[in-house]
């Protein structure tokens, strides 16, 4: 056990690396570990409220990136891939997905004759605005042990780390 707080999966692991390996320092492989755990057990829960809605995860996250992008909520699909992280041989496979469901559409680009725009339909929009709603009551229900100050610490600190790591534009 690490100081006062109840050992975790993450302490074993670290105990083992100890044994084998004690000329290293284990601090960051502790809290490089824990993030993936937490990232790991956190997107189970997020899964799971997805899937009471028949969606994966990366269909709430192309629907949901249509949605905030407001009315008439399209995007050209390499703003949707970017935005996403993702190659646009993945984007276009999830498109074909999503509009074979009928929750997006491929609409004219009235700028571009050459290209078309990825809409939300009313059948997409009304799923996600109704998964977004759960999800954010789901984030609250995952948090909801943490104080207030400890949230807002946690979040800054994540938010450094973040600025660490992302490229910079």
């Amino acid at each position: 056990m690490k100081g006062k707080r109840t050992a975790d999966a993450v302490d074993s692991i670290l105990d083992q690396w100890q044994r084998e390996r004690p000329d290293l320092d284990l601090a960051p492989m502790g809290t490089i570990g824990r993030l993936k755990r937490c990232a790991a057990l956190v997107q189970r829960q997020l899964d799971g409220m997805f899937a009471e809605f028949g969606m994966t995860a990366w269909e709430f996250d192309v629907l949901a990136t249509l949605r905030r992008a407001g009315h008439p909520f399209r995007l050209a699909p390499t703003t949707l891939f970017s935005s996403l992280m993702i190659t646009s041989g993945t984007m276009t496979h999830r498109l074909q997905r999503l509009e074979a469901s009928g929750l997006v559409d491929r609409v004219p680009n009235r700028d571009d004759a050459r290209s078309l725009l990825v809409q939300l339909t009313p059948a997409g929009r009304d799923l996600i605005d109704r998964a977004v709603t759960a999800h954010v009551e789901n984030e609250r229900r995952i948090l909801s042990s943490l104080t207030p100050s400890q949230l807002g610490a946690l979040d800054a600190q994540l938010a450094q780390l973040l600025a660490l790591l992302e490229p910079a534009n």
